[in-house]
């Protein structure tokens, strides 16, 4: 079947929201890899587990941002490529993508391998949750091919419009790795490694789905030739991607040396923190959905010139995420605690201390959401417009507040600092996409 969407015609809040909603649900569902980690690890181990998980997130999103900055900006070639209707293309910037990601997640794996247990260190882990944090890390890299590949693949259905079989991929992979943390943390007694190895599993079938359905698409014909590396190509999907990926490296980078703050306050903290994060995943969910499908409206009527179609665009979909927003913001001021107690287990050592760090992070951030979802429209309308410069910007403008907050601010307002960082690290990013989408838009789009 041709699932391919042609958003170079029709009502841009028809296309963006019809293919938004499979979107939202698809990185729910991805999310769920990570709060079914937490969660069951947290209420299913303990405290000091959840911490150690949550001290190895900014270490390995250091790895995993690389590699979906990378997919991100290969596919929006695919998806211009796709609007002018130049078949040709398409499959050859297809299959060097491939070629491209698979070598770049190799040597990740093996760098990130290699360095994990030094990582740790120098963000003073503690003692007590140092080895937890070690397997989970370094389980987790070793997972980073078949992730890229679930990302690559997922990123080009997409762009052909095609947002049913990510999700359907993605639902497939999260009912199984609730069903394998259950089977290999309760009942083989693996802990945190069986927690890491059940998500690494479950992603690997999830690409496994979105190949299939890739290579069934009717225009699509990879053979020997098509991944013949045209140098060309490549030259010009590393210029695109690069600034992509180092957008979330030193995002990342600004989050580890937070996470070295967060950690100088003790497992419970860390415990809450962590719980904390987990939620906010959900919460960018409909951002990062809108995010990309804004990415593919405006990345088809880019190619095909539609220059007022990209102008209301972007509008639209400015409007949509505001509106999403704050209806978000209402929901998590409702149930935020209910949400938190999901990775939470009040009887056990450290879970009310836990418990009030979450809930007064997570207050302080859900005020903020609003310039985090705007962020997401700017970035990838500037990404359509074939300019990734400004999402570099943007990443060292979060990375920079974040380091000001975890080394400054925090001897002088204590731990506050570490919750205000974020909103702080949104605002600081979205002047410097904003700004330039206009000024490149009169330049660009006259």
């Amino acid at each position: 079947m041709n699932r391919t969407v042609d958003m170079t015609k029709g009502s841009a809040v028809r296309h963006l929201l019809r293919f938004a909603f499979p979107l939202l649900i698809t990185n729910l569902g991805q999310q769920l890899y990570m709060i079914a980690d937490a969660a069951i690890v947290g209420r299913g181990v303990g405290v000091k587990a959840l911490a150690a998980v949550g001290a190895t997130d900014w270490s390995y999103w250091l790895i995993l941002w690389t590699v979906v900055g990378l997919t991100q900006g290969f596919s929006t070639f695919v998806s211009r490529y796709f609007g002018e209707k130049n078949y040709k293309k398409t499959n050859k910037v297809i299959a060097n993508s491939v070629v491209l990601t698979l070598a770049i997640s190799a040597i990740l794996t093996f760098i990130g391998i290699v360095v994990a247990e030094g990582v740790l260190k120098l963000l003073n882990t503690p003692e007590d949750i140092f080895d937890g944090a070690y397997t989970y890390l370094v389980t987790m890299i070793s997972g980073t091919v078949a992730v890229a590949a679930y990302n690559l693949f997922a990123s080009f259905l997409r762009a052909f419009g095609d947002g049913r079989s990510p999700l359907v991929a993605m639902g497939i992979a999260a009912v199984l790795n609730i069903a394998l943390d259950c089977l290999f943390v309760f009942l083989f007694g693996l802990g945190i490694f069986g927690a890491a190895l059940a998500s690494i599993l479950s992603q690997t079938v999830a690409f496994i789905y979105c190949f299939i359905k890739l290579i069934q698409v009717p225009f699509l014909k990879l053979d020997r030739r098509c991944f013949e590396l045209d140098w060309r190509m490549i030259r010009e999907l590393l210029i695109f991607g690069i600034p992509l990926a180092l957008e979330y490296v030193v995002i990342a980078l600004g989050g580890i040396f937070l996470q070295g703050a967060v950690n100088e306050f003790g497992s419970a903290f860390i415990a809450g923190y962590t719980a904390t994060n987990k939620v906010y995943g959900l919460l960018e969910c409909s951002a990062i959905s809108l995010g990309l499908a804004s990415a593919t409206f405006l990345g088809q009527n880019y190619g095909a010139g539609l220059k007022d179609r990209f102008r209301q665009g972007v509008k639209t979909a400015c409007i949509i995420v505001c509106l999403m927003a704050i209806a978000v913001m209402v929901f998590t001021f409702l149930v935020r605690k209910y949400l938190l107690l999901l990775f939470l287990d009040l009887s056990a050592e450290g879970g009310l201390q836990a418990l009030e760090t979450a809930v007064r992070y997570l207050t302080i951030m859900t005020w903020w959401l609003l310039v985090l979802y705007l962020i997401h429209v700017f970035r990838n309308a500037l990404q359509a417009m074939k300019i990734s410069l400004w999402s570099f910007v943007s990443g060292c403008t979060e990375c920079a507040a974040r380091i000001f907050m975890a080394k400054f601010a925090v001897d002088l307002i204590g731990p506050d600092a570490l919750f205000i960082s974020e909103p702080l690290a949104w605002a600081g990013a979205l002047i410097t996409v904003v700004i330039p989408y206009f000024w490149y838009r009169r330049k660009l789009l006259k």
